[in-house]
């Protein structure tokens, strides 16, 4: 029976989260969807604005959980039942003291753009050493971290965290949870602006990561060229700092090039270099890449291994990933759009060589006061670009129609109707939008 009284409860912490974590200890699962219960595992009852997890402790046992995790007191005394004050909180304390256990080095990784890249890339190449654990898909905010982390296992010899955030303080809450040793910005620009308030807001929330590894004195990976990181870097004295880019200082040295829509980096340290040829599409990948093959060099990963890894990963889930139909050629990167990755694909996408070039493009979000002018500079830069032939999706784009010669829809199921009655044919699409714009239902009627 597990439960304490009421006056109890998280004044002795570590002994609930050492009593919980024997449960865990025994399947090493972790359940937080009554819908979708792991047999044996810990089911940890969340509560949101517009859900309680409270309400389905008994479906949960009837699943197979071996354990749960409630908030509501009414379950007190109940057998294999914890209570505790705050659901969330527990199972991010028992996500630090599992990553305490395991006693791993961990990588973190966050950024505007690219991270969910990097982090696929870095796990890839560092997995030509190592056994590895990484975020699955984009498990990258207060839930999933923790459940991250709980996934871990006694056989691996290092974790790569990736951490999302949209409002401040998120990154520093993150890192207290998974206490990385090595960490890395992708980048910063302008996105969840809504959140943040500010590009000052976006790099403050990033650097948390720099704040943590400083004060902790780990060891952070920098991209060179990019003047905003080396401002957030400033001031942090006790970090170890390996720089990649292109400048002759770097201990990670490289160049972009293309063949046949593939990005691909002829690069070099003091004493390797290599040729890595990607699966991906854009110039804007060059920094993803970079940061991967600097990871693996940095850890004495060898140079043909590096730039296997680099070449047998293919993208997925609609990431810089070209698709070709029976009618049409499309560059699909529909996971996240805001003004900063939708000017780097959109540049990117320039310097293709092709005669049919179109775009379809769905609306920014969370950008707050700045969505009506960060909307209006990309139609202005998709003009000043030359296309004659753009279809955008949304009412932040809608509200600029009449000023553009281009097509203009409320909804993606709008713009299919209007493919049904106008196909398009031997065109090449650059496809992009915010994941919430659903720009991939597009993809059959093309």
């Amino acid at each position: 029976m597990y439960s304490l009284p009421v006056g109890r409860l998280f004044n002795f912490t570590n002994f609930m989260i050492e009593e919980i974590y024997k449960v865990f200890e025994k399947s090493r699962l972790v359940s937080t969807d009554s819908r979708v219960i792991t047999p044996n595992s810990v089911f940890f009852a969340l509560k949101g604005d517009n859900f309680d997890g409270n309400q389905f402790v008994d479906a949960a046992f009837e699943a197979g959980c071996a354990a749960a995790v409630v908030s509501d007191k009414k379950y007190r005394g109940r057998e294999n039942v914890f209570v505790v004050n705050d659901t969330l909180e527990t199972l991010q304390q028992l996500a630090n003291y599992h990553r305490r256990k395991l006693n791993i080095p961990i990588l973190a990784i966050t950024g505007t753009n690219g991270k969910t890249t990097t982090k696929e890339l870095v796990s890839a190449v560092l997995a030509k050493k190592f056994r590895i654990s990484y975020t699955s898909g984009n498990k990258n905010n207060h839930i999933g971290v923790p459940l991250t982390l709980l996934s871990m296992n006694r056989t691996v010899d290092m974790g790569v965290v990736e951490m999302g955030a949209n409002h401040p303080g998120e990154i520093a809450t993150l890192c207290k949870i998974a206490e990385p040793n090595y960490g890395i910005i992708t980048n910063v620009g302008k996105a969840h602006l809504e959140g943040f308030g500010s590009i000052e807001g976006v790099m403050k929330t990033k650097g948390e990561l720099y704040d943590y590894l400083d004060a902790h004195e780990g060891t952070v990976f920098i991209n060179d060229d990019n003047d905003l990181l080396k401002k957030i870097l400033s001031g942090h004295d006790k970090l170890k700092v390996v720089r990649y880019g292109k400048g002759k200082d770097c201990f990670c040295r490289g160049v972009y090039s293309e063949y046949a829509y593939q990005t691909t980096v002829t690069w070099e340290t003091d004493s390797v270099s290599g040729f890595s040829k990607s699966n991906l599409i854009g110039a804007y990948n060059f920094e993803n890449i970079l940061a991967a093959i600097t990871i693996g060099a940095h850890f004495d990963i060898h140079p043909t291994a590096i730039d296997g890894a680099i070449s047998d990963y293919f993208p997925k889930n609609n990431r810089s990933q070209m698709t070709k139909t029976s009618r049409n050629t499309l560059i699909l990167d529909l996971y996240n759009a805001n003004p900063t990755s939708m000017r780097a694909a959109i540049s990117s996408y320039n310097s293709i060589n092709d005669d049919y070039k179109s775009l379809i493009l769905g609306d920014m979000l969370e950008l707050g006061k700045e969505s009506e002018a960060e909307h209006k500079a990309v139609l202005e830069f998709i003009r000043e670009s030359g296309y004659t032939n753009a279809y955008f999706v949304g009412k932040n784009f809608g509200m600029f129609a009449k000023d553009y010669p281009y097509m203009f829809f409320d909804s993606v199921d709008d713009l299919n109707k209007y493919f049904v009655t106008n196909p398009e044919k031997s065109k090449m699409f650059l496809v992009k939008g915010s994941r919430g714009m659903r720009l991939e239902k597009v993809v059959d009627y093309l």
